[in-house]
């Protein structure tokens, strides 16, 4: 029986197969190969050219570069995260020490009258070199306002006042007041005494004087000197505190006026000074006490004890206070 051929397709033989070729599979497109990497790092790979372009037509924007090398777009990601997260954490940090650092400093309010502001504010810078953690924030006014205040029920520590008078009133608001100075009048001129002034009874003429209200220490003073000396005076202005009367008389809108002799010292050349005896015959005590329900009481107390003490007194009488 004659052996059948098979009935698959042989390749031609001879010159007419010559050129015929084997079919070749269809392979998908190059994938960017994965990363390698190395010592931790990731390596470079070489970019993958993009199929059915040619060079020049290769997108370089910022999103197509996305999707060419997502590893190295995701590692860029994640490094400008960290940086962010980084700042942000600083900054908390800071804030929060800033914060701790607020609530631990204290701060003490001293009310005080007005003739004592340039060696109060010394006393308080040299009680904070011992105190740093303390915050000393004084209020000067005239002693009957302050006095007015703490009657109110105003928060504060301590209270200083230019007389006993006004530290009288609040007694039953305060704690046992102590004197830790004295003070006394004297009269000031403009530079030149241009209205000739030379004692208390030159105030009882023409000329223009500024002395305190009656109800503030200063004029409470004022009224004790003048009969004293047995003059009487029509003031041009009658002001709630010594300072007023002292910035009148440096402006050059009154001749004289009658002021501590701590604020003369104070004023320098901007005054000039004429002493009478019959300054002695009203001499201030000043009063110094902690308030009860003060915010600080213990702070308080040690600020009533450092102005009492050696570095209080040095103060005050470089200033031309008295001591007691």
């Amino acid at each position: 029986m004659p052996k059948l051929k098979s009935w698959r397709s042989r390749r031609p033989r001879g010159s007419a197969g010559a050129g015929w070729k084997a079919p070749q599979a269809h392979n998908p497109p190059s994938q960017p190969a994965p990363p390698r990497v190395l010592s931790g790092r990731l390596a470079r790979t070489a970019p993958t050219p993009c199929i059915g372009l040619q060079q020049e037509e290769i997108p370089q924007s910022r999103r197509a570069l996305r999707f060419r090398y997502p590893h190295r777009y995701a590692e860029r990601v994640v490094h400008s995260s960290k940086v962010v997260a980084g700042a942000l954490l600083a900054l908390v940090l800071l804030a929060g020490c800033g914060q701790a650092g607020s609530e631990q400093q204290r701060t003490l309010t001293v009310l005080a009258a007005a003739s004592l502001t340039e060696s109060f504010d010394e006393l308080g810078d040299r009680f904070t070199a011992e105190h740093p953690d303390v915050r000393v924030q004084f209020d000067y006014q005239g002693s009957s306002t302050l006095a007015e205040q703490i009657e109110q029920g105003r928060p504060a520590d301590v209270f200083a006042s230019a007389d006993e008078k006004n530290m009288t009133k609040v007694r039953d608001l305060v704690g046992a007041p102590q004197t830790f100075a004295t003070n006394q009048l004297t009269i000031v001129v403009p530079p030149g005494n241009p209205g000739g002034i030379t004692s208390p009874a030159d105030l009882a003429g023409d000329h223009a004087v500024v002395v305190c209200a009656p109800e503030v220490p200063c004029g409470s003073a004022t009224r004790k000197v003048t009969q004293a000396a047995g003059v009487q005076i029509k003031p041009v202005s009658e002001e709630n505190d010594v300072k007023s009367v002292l910035q009148k008389v440096v402006a050059g809108e009154a001749d004289a006026g009658l002021v501590y002799v701590t604020d003369a010292t104070a004023a320098g050349e901007k005054v000039q000074v004429i002493d009478f005896p019959e300054a002695r015959q009203a001499v201030n005590a000043y009063p110094i006490a902690t308030v009860s329900g003060a915010p600080e009481p213990e702070l308080a107390a040690q600020f009533v004890e450092f102005a009492r003490g050696p570095v209080g007194r040095e103060i005050l009488t470089r200033h031309g206070f008295g001591t007691p």
